[in-house]
């Protein structure tokens, strides 16, 4: 068996997905999501110009050697254009093998560990009563585990305020958009949300919250002791997770639980924190750390420290990516929560899948392989549109992280 022909589908159903679409000479194929939100055109060059050549006459069925030959054989190792180029190969030769042994990806990882994937929504809101509405919305619709995120007073266009039922792109912009940040008020404001929510609905559902990034440490310890009366489920991304040393000080003086690693690429970004017990949850995903064949051996290392997964599910990554992640949330023994924000119906219409919502939870589907697929012809009527995130800048124009 040999892959005989590899290409990459580029589409903008409401937002850009960059897909790898890997073909043997036996006539199964697999696809693979390869999507970086504001920069799909550096990997989609990567593939097309570096990757796609050398795979051209390797047996599709060594996962393990393909993956060491693209990680250890590029020299240039890590960074987050590589490991997603990676990613998209890995999940398309997974989504062939498992095709070829007619089962669905998860009976080849291991099986199931769980009937379903508990996930959560994002709640959103211009202010803590939108954002509380929005949380009943999200119960009402059965869900388990709600993220909370509200806008702050005197900020302009605060993070995760959305711009749309169940599913928002904050790509928004040809170029960068600027959004403000001020640390202050966000910490006078944001443990009022979720008082007000706890006195709303009570304790019976999780809340999540994400600071993405904004906080320093100190400032995070504060909000992270604040938020321990309300009981969040976790509180993701409290600090810059560069300085992985940061996140003791955050330990030290609070119990809310820590999640973190949607912008980590490999083991080697989650180990420490990991090790040293410094996070409760790691969000390291599919598409950003070098696909399943590597995400297994994050969860692994993960599970000796009683870290549970988290796994990243914005719309930043296609329905490709979802249905892989559900496949290996159904297997992966230490299984936290999955992160589930809606894809447009466009998107839905393109990457036709399996998987289903019901009761708070995803189930993946019963179809050999990962169980979704690519309209490419319908994708041909969406072309590619560039679209920047957001940058942040404090009150007197400093940069600050978005």
């Amino acid at each position: 068996m040999k892959i005989q022909a590899a290409k990459v589908v580029i589409t903008c159903p409401g937002r850009n997905f960059v897909t790898l679409k890997i073909e043997t000479d036996q006539g199964v194929y697999g696809i693979g999501d390869a999507t970086m939100n504001g920069r799909e055109l550096a990997v989609a060059s990567y593939l097309e110009d570096h990757v796609i050549p050398c795979l051209i006459g390797m047996d599709p069925r060594r996962i393990e050697d393909i993956w060491q030959y693209l990680y250890r054989g590029a020299y240039w190792r890590r960074g987050p254009v590589t490991m997603r180029a990676i990613a998209a190969v890995d999940m398309a030769l997974w989504d062939i093998k498992a095709k070829m042994a007619g089962m669905p990806l998860y009976q080849l990882l291991g099986g199931r560990s769980r009937d379903g994937v508990m996930v959560y929504g994002h709640a959103n809101g211009a202010d803590i009563e939108e954002t509380v509405d929005a949380v009943g919305k999200y119960i009402d619709m059965g869900y388990k585990a709600i993220r909370a995120q509200t806008g702050v007073p005197g900020i302009k266009d605060a993070y995760g305020v959305g711009r749309g039922v169940l599913h928002y792109e904050p790509a928004d912009a040809q170029l960068p958009s600027v959004s403000g940040w001020d640390t202050r008020k966000a910490l006078n404001h944001t443990p009022k949300l979720f008082e007000k929510l706890r006195d709303t609905y009570g304790f019976d559902h999780h809340l999540l919250h994400d600071g993405h990034h904004r906080y320093t440490p100190q400032e995070a310890a504060n909000l992270g002791k604040m938020l321990e009366p309300f009981q969040l489920f976790w509180f993701e991304d409290c600090t810059p997770a560069e300085n992985q040393e940061a996140f003791k000080l955050v330990r030290q003086h609070t119990t809310t639980p820590l999640a973190v690693g949607e912008v980590f690429n490999t083991i080697w970004d989650c180990k420490d924190l990991i090790e040293n017990q410094l996070i409760d949850y790691i969000r390291t995903t599919v598409v950003g750390a070098g696909g399943i064949t590597h995400l297994r051996r994050i969860a692994d290392l993960a599970s000796l420290y009683q870290v549970r997964t988290g796994c990243h599910g914005a719309t930043d990554l296609s329905p490709v990516t979802m249905g892989c992640a559900l496949h290996f949330d159904t297997w992966v023994p230490n299984f936290g929560i999955q992160e589930y924000m809606r894809h447009s119906e466009e998107t839905d219409e393109v990457f036709p899948h399996d998987y289903h919502f019901a009761d708070g939870h995803l189930h993946c589907g019963e179809t050999p392989g990962h169980g979704v697929d690519i309209d490419e012809a319908l994708a041909a009527k969406y072309p590619y549109k560039p679209a920047y995130l957001p940058v942040a800048r404090l009150e007197d124009g400093s940069m600050w992280n978005w």
